[in-house]
């Protein structure tokens, strides 16, 4: 596969919020509502967004505090980023900026490393910016929830990350999730290659949407190849309906 189709993302949050559920999910369809803390496990798994076949490599991080100082360095050089909470905990929301400073900070020490000498001047070689989505799962749990969908979208946008809500034990807005995060790697890698031309019109192709209803395959515009999810289904009607990403 090209490498221009194969992009990288790291899955990051406290623990317990449901990172690996949401992973899994994506590769294997799977869903265990038992907690076995993760200290880091890579996945791979193809999907066709929009027609195009993409190689997605996973890396689902350790969220509990002790093992915090184990997020490798690799992962911190991904092409996105999933900054998953929990929207049974607001104290999950408000851990997420530690991962948001770390990716900061690396995207710092990437920009000073890409100054190279060229012709006897300095020359910033500037990469393409990692893509942000920030995600509040367990949204089925409803009579639980302390983080609104309105605090969440607020959240992200003030650190221009993209917004999700999903479930991963009802399997909602999981492959919209991960499609939403491909187009923005690709639209990213677009902007870079016209020299950021595309980037002028007053938003990051990181950063959040206008807040739209779900689409007929819950994902707003585009398409996913539903035939490649595991079980090959989506849930419509009811709550799911209305449920809203942005």
């Amino acid at each position: 596969m090209d490498g221009a189709n194969r992009i990288s993302i790291t899955v990051c949050g406290d623990g317990g919020c449901g990172k690996s559920s949401i992973t899994l999910r994506l590769v294997r369809g799977q869903w265990t509502h038992e907690y076995d803390p993760t200290i880091e496990d890579s996945y791979s798994v193809t999907r066709t967004i929009d027609g195009t076949p993409y190689h997605l490599s996973l890396t689902d991080t350790a969220g509990q505090e002790e093992y915090r100082g184990l997020f490798a360095t690799s992962n911190l050089s991904s092409d996105a980023f999933l900054l998953v909470y929990d929207v049974t905990s607001a104290a999950s929301l408000h851990s997420l900026a530690h991962f948001t400073s770390m990716i900061e900070m690396e995207e710092e020490a990437r920009a000073e490393r890409g100054y190279r000498a060229a012709d006897g001047y300095a020359r910033r070689e500037r990469g393409v910016r990692a893509v942000k989505v920030v995600v509040g799962n367990k949204v089925d749990l409803k009579a639980r929830r302390e983080v609104s969908a309105r605090q969440g979208l607020e959240w992200a946008r003030g650190r221009g990350c993209g917004f999700m809500e999903t479930s991963a034990r009802e399997m909602v807005n999981i492959e919209e999730t991960f499609a939403l995060v491909v187009r923005r790697v690709v639209e990213a890698r677009r902007v870079k290659a016209e020299g950021g031309a595309a980037g002028q019109q007053g938003r990051s192709v990181a950063g959040s949407l206008p807040l739209r209803l779900l689409g007929e395959k819950g994902g707003g515009s585009g398409s996913v190849d539903l035939a490649e999810r595991p079980g090959g289904k989506t849930k419509k009607g009811g709550f799911w309906a209305r449920l809203r990403c942005w």
